[in-house]
């Protein structure tokens, strides 16, 4: 990682699995790495819903946090220099938005600013099935260099729980930013 910035922008969008993003940032926080994030009103919504995790117990972990429609924030600037950005999870909204230049919040216009300034940005897209809108909005996107990260399951570690699963699916978003982890269990070869 390079050691000039050490910082990464996270977004949790109103996709189900916020527990993906809350992961994220504990494991950031616990790795010393400066994280700048914002949080979707529908995620707001989601944490509720889905984890026992409070909006400020999640805000009390970043280093900085922006509210959505805070245009006016550093992120949305390209002279904001940051490592990369993880979008956990990204919902078709936001994906859509993003593949098609709608920085209307500051999710989108710090994507945006991550992708015209050729930073790293990485989105976990949170639906089943997929349309070919969708499709063709991670095409898109995958072709411009944006790495689609679908929050799959590895099941050659013989996972005991969902935290391991979940666990070792944010220790390879971390693998994509060239940060160092103890999270993946990593392939072994039976030859």
């Amino acid at each position: 990682m390079n050691q000039q910035t050490n910082r990464i922008v996270l977004a949790i969008t109103g996709a189900s699995g916020v527990i993906y993003g809350s992961t994220l940032l504990k494991e950031l926080k616990n790795l010393k790495i400066e994280t700048h994030l914002i949080v979707s009103s529908y995620a707001k919504q989601n944490l509720s819903i889905e984890t026992d995790t409070t909006y400020n117990e999640l805000k009390n972990l970043a280093d900085k946090c922006y509210d959505e429609s805070d245009m006016c924030a550093q992120l949305a600037s390209g002279s904001f220099l940051h490592n990369g950005m993880v979008i956990c999870p990204c919902s078709m909204k936001t994906l859509s938005a993003i593949a098609n230049g709608y920085a209307s919040n500051l999710i989108t216009r710090a994507a945006d600013v991550t992708l015209k300034e050729q930073r790293k940005l990485i989105l976990v897209t949170r639906e089943t099935p997929l349309s070919a809108i969708h499709l063709e909005n991670m095409l898109k996107l995958a072709r411009i260099g944006v790495t689609i990260m679908p929050p799959l399951i590895a099941f050659y570690q013989k996972p005991k729980d969902i935290d391991e699963c979940i666990k070792q699916f944010i220790g390879r978003i971390l693998d994509l930013l060239n940060i160092k982890n103890n999270l993946v269990n990593r392939w072994q070869s039976k030859t």
